[in-house]
């Protein structure tokens, strides 16, 4: 029953990205390791994150941008097919330290940003979240500064994030299941996670307006850091 820790962790970090725009997936797939199997840890991941962006973007729907979801949406099902590929040849004893070593590369090596508001850019952002998602899960704060560049105010940064997101879980859900995993044996797990994330998505929206809009990216960064080197750990302890 250790797995059900998870609930009360998906309400407080779908609960944060509501109220920032990002982090709680980050946040929660870096403390899944050893509380649910490393094949099961990106599947469930996606589906309480999927339920999760849903969640949020139709609470603030009056700012979803619909413009950024066509091309997104292409680059995405290209990514989830790319990724499942090398998915499927990974070992996935050492899944949890592949996904830390990732983690702490996108929190602290400066990435390349996509430039440009046209929709090259949207299919590009889709088909490299999407892909590196199947290998690493959480990868939505890599789409921040691209959207940034089209609008910078925090509810329209929530919501269209929350989009692309729900886009993105959505074929990473597909292609797992296409390559054979089952979340049968994990429906009590999924639906209670699932509940939690909603009413975190909730919570957050009705907060959103009562939290300044703080500097909090040093903090986030040394907390990953440390979750992220306890995934790293745990294959070596035979705990993964």
């Amino acid at each position: 029953m250790t797995e059900f820790w998870l609930v009360p962790l998906v309400f407080l970090t779908s609960c944060l990205t509501a109220v920032i725009g990002m982090g709680g997936g980050v946040l929660l797939i870096t403390l899944m390791p050893g509380l649910v199997p490393a094949a099961a840890i990106i599947p469930i991941h996606a589906c309480t994150q999927f339920a999760s962006n849903v969640s949020r973007a139709a609470f603030g729907w009056r700012n979803i941008d619909w413009h950024i979801i066509p091309a997104f949406a292409l680059g995405a099902v290209l990514g989830g097919w790319f990724g499942g590929e090398i998915y499927q040849r990974l070992d996935l004893h050492w899944l949890p330290a592949i996904m830390g070593l990732l983690i702490l590369g996108i929190t602290w090596i400066p990435l390349p940003k996509l430039q440009g508001n046209g929709q090259f850019a949207l299919a590009l952002l889709g088909f490299y979240q999407t892909g590196l998602g199947m290998i690493i899960g959480a990868t939505g704060p890599l789409g921040a500064a691209l959207l940034m560049q089209r609008n910078k105010q925090r509810d329209w940064l929530v919501v269209n994030t929350a989009v692309y997101m729900t886009l993105n879980h959505a074929v990473r859900i597909a292609a797992f299941t296409a390559i054979g995993f089952s979340l049968a044996p994990w429906w009590q797990l999924v639906s209670a996670m699932v509940l939690a994330g909603v009413i975190g998505s909730w919570v957050g929206t009705a907060l959103r307006h009562r939290v300044p809009q703080l500097d909090f990216q040093r903090g986030f960064k040394l907390l990953v850091t440390v979750l992220a080197a306890r995934m790293i750990a745990l294959p070596f302890l035979g705990l993964s």
